[in-house]
């Protein structure tokens, strides 16, 4: 009898426990995986274990076990190790590199990258990878502000190289070439002296000094304004971004597809679970679910605008004809979630939030819609954050009579922010103290404190779900009014027509703050309809919130990471005269029309009512 009143009580408590939380398990076990990360990173800070002897470790437990598959060749863990020994000996003796050096990669998607990364850590070095898309200015600044002193490329980037390669010599930077019969004026082959190399291991002295707060890897920031910063990656960091995937639910039995930029993704490869990855050159919309088919793919990872491109692709019998068990990424818009899941099948949508350089981050452990993370009391202890009332006219965080900044309340939109602390560190940017300081906000609530700014409005609803708004330079301010891009552009891509969309704020003489345009991307075989759009901003935005200049774009600028890219599109204005692209004007209560030089000359005239 006593037992089945113990037993009726404790069923009762549980029940009355799922109701008020219906994510307790989950809430218990992320709680669980959040206590083995920090213990593992514990230990790694006692007693140094780096990434790289973490890959050492799973070549000698399980050699022959496939780490990359690229273009239907297969790589071992045992022969990537080999490799990168023979990289590791030419580089050693034929640029007579020393621990603690620098050395920019600037490589395409193929294996060769992880080879020489995995040479460098084994000499001791510092790995600067370099976006393969940037050119001329660009290459040249990010090169410079790592500090390195040799650029090691591969053939189909020489023209590349070949276009700032004067000033390089200059500088006296040595450039070494991953190909045969290359050598020319300003290049040295690597080719022949990796192919002589000997594959045996190196000596571990030559690492001796490296610990968790030592620099891994220089890894730069997307660019969508201003000139790439090189973050710098520390071991300790490195092992949170391969930690942080044991936490979405990558396992040791998975395939991943890899088709991001390696630049921007090498320092988060997942090697403690020994994976087995589908290396490719570039994402290819027409060829993604075909090779998820044929290398038996379980899990991708995506970013930006990745998973619209696959929901717009025309539908097939086979979408749901797959082995992939695990999305996790960020910047999947909520409408999009739904489609995929719908389209695809029963995939488990991990969305997360981070930043190359910050150091909080948020998992949505629980898949739920929309949310881009989710409060855990665990991650709240050991992540001292906020979300702080911004001023976007000001342009920077509100702060009280007493000069600290303000909390806002569950619901609301807030600036999020991190504390930086020994557990918490914030490193910043290679040589630019400058930038580095931007990021950080002093006396936040009290005197002395230290915060990091990551630059995102955030909001946290009743349940503790964590909700993207906007980024703080994309939010802009018209008629005294916040206008938030995501919101309005969400409202764009409800249009039939419409593809993409990329809403950004534009200068207008003689007004102040910035008014609404919106680049769009229309469907194959469609034509824009004015009327269609006034009729749903009208319908779903404020007056305010509308945007009164739209640009039909054939296709619309993203970064390295599929991020959009706003700030030339504002500078450029709406000015047809400049503007090949069709451009069209709000007119009220009539609808978006087209936009002539005459109703250019008007509003700039302030003939116009805006």
């Amino acid at each position: 009898m006593i037992a089945y009143v113990l037993c009726t009580v404790v069923a009762l408590w549980a029940t009355l426990l799922y109701l008020r939380n219906p994510y307790l398990l989950a809430d218990i076990n992320y709680a669980f995986k959040s206590l083995y990360v920090g213990y593992r990173l514990g230990q790694i800070k006692r007693r140094f274990y780096g990434i790289l002897d973490c890959f050492l470790d799973r070549v000698a437990k399980h050699p022959d076990k496939k780490l990359f598959i690229f273009e239907d060749v297969s790589y071992t863990y045992k022969q990537a190790d080999a490799e990168s020994n023979k990289v590791a000996r030419a580089l050693s003796a034929h640029a007579q590199l020393k621990p603690g050096d620098t050395v920019a990669l600037f490589l395409g998607n193929e294996p060769l990258l992880v080879w020489v990364w995995l040479a460098l850590a084994k000499l001791g070095c510092v790995t600067a990878l370099l976006n393969y898309n940037i050119r001329s200015r660009s290459l040249l600044h990010c090169f410079s502000c790592c500090g390195a002193k040799i650029l090691i490329t591969s053939p189909d980037l020489r023209e590349a190289v070949e276009e700032v390669l004067p000033t390089l010599r200059e500088q006296g930077i040595r450039v070494l070439i991953l190909g045969d019969h290359l050598e020319a004026d300003g290049f040295e082959s690597l080719f022949h002296k990796v192919q002589e190399a000997s594959d045996q291991p190196l000596s571990p002295e030559l690492r001796a000094n490296i610990h968790h707060k030592s620099p891994a890897l220089y890894i730069y920031t997307s660019g969508t304004t201003g000139l790439p910063k090189a973050a710098i990656i520390t071991h300790q960091r490195a092992w949170s971004a391969s930690l942080a995937q044991e936490m979405v639910g990558v396992r040791s039995d998975d395939i991943f597809y890899l088709y991001l930029p390696l630049y921007h993704t090498a320092g988060k490869l997942q090697v403690e679970r020994c994976v087995t990855f589908v290396l490719k050159r570039k994402f290819s919309v027409s060829s993604f679910w075909d090779d998820c088919r044929k290398y038996n793919i379980t899990v991708i990872q995506y970013i930006g605008e990745i998973m619209r491109y696959l929901c717009n692709m025309p539908k097939k019998d086979n979408d749901k004809d797959h082995n992939v068990r695990l999305a996790f990424g960020n910047g999947i818009r909520t409408d999009t979630w739904a489609e995929f899941l719908e389209r695809f099948g029963n995939i488990q949508i991990c969305e997360c939030y981070g930043a190359t350089e910050a150091n909080i981050g948020f998992i949505n452990y629980v898949g739920k819609i929309g949310a881009l993370g989710r409060e855990n009391f665990l991650h709240k202890i050991s992540n001292k954050y906020a979300l702080i009332r911004y001023d976007t006219e000001k342009e920077q965080p509100f702060r009280n009579a007493e000069g600290f900044c303000v909390e806002v309340p569950k619901g609301e939109t807030g600036l999020l922010v991190s504390m930086i602390g020994a557990a918490t560190p914030f490193v910043g940017y290679a040589n630019n103290q400058q930038q580095t300081e931007r990021k950080i906000l002093k006396d936040v609530f009290v005197t002395g404190d230290r915060y990091l700014n990551s630059g995102d409005l955030l909001r946290i609803d009743s349940e503790g779900f964590v909700y993207f708004q906007d980024r703080t330079g994309d939010t802009y301010r018209w008629k005294g009014e916040n206008v938030a891009t995501t919101e309005v552009a969400d409202q764009l891509l409800m249009v039939e027509f419409v593809e993409e969309a990329n809403v950004y704020g534009v200068k207008v003489p003689g007004h102040e703050g910035r008014i609404g345009m919106a680049a769009l991307k229309l469907k194959e075989n469609m034509v824009f309809d004015g009327r269609a759009v006034y009729q749903c901003v009208k319908s779903n935005l404020p007056g305010y919130a509308r945007p009164r200049f739209i640009r039909i774009q054939d296709a619309l600028s993203v970064t390295g990471t599929f991020k959009h890219m706003k700030v030339k599109l504002a500078e450029e204005g709406f000015n047809p005269s400049t503007i090949k692209d069709p451009l069209y004007f709000l007119e009220d209560n009539e609808g978006y029309i087209s936009m002539t030089q005459e109703i250019f000359d008007s509003i700039s005239e302030g003939k116009v009512r805006l």
